[in-house]
């Protein structure tokens, strides 16, 4: 009797281990996925920037050259791309830099 009930606590608590591992392993792999969108959105928005500035598009000129994106999605993105700027500007712990690590769309300075 007290050996299956030893039992059944060794298997609840290897059970609650197996699962915290794989909650860790869920959370981190979100995580992951959540800052490349971030910085996919970064990259994107610092092209539309581009679009709209040193390239004299409107915001719905933009739209019809990056496809399917909205007037209002474009504003946003060109506004985490302002953001991503200015914490790279004050030395947060985001460089700045694209996806891979360039300067961006606009080709870098």
């Amino acid at each position: 009797m007290l050996d299956a009930q030893a039992k059944r606590r060794r298997e609840r608590v290897e059970a609650g281990k197996r699962r915290s591992s794989l909650g860790v392993d869920v959370a981190v792999a979100l995580a992951a996925r959540d800052e490349a969108v971030r910085r996919y959105e970064v990259e994107a928005g610092r092209a539309l920037a581009a679009l709209t500035g040193a390239e004299g598009l409107t915001v719905a000129e933009a739209c019809e050259w990056a496809g399917d994106v909205s007037p209002a999605e474009v504003k946003r993105l060109v506004r985490a791309a302002a953001a991503a700027a200015a914490a790279a500007a004050a030395g947060d712990d985001d460089d700045g830099g694209g996806v891979d690590g360039s300067e961006g769309a606009e080709g870098g300075d």
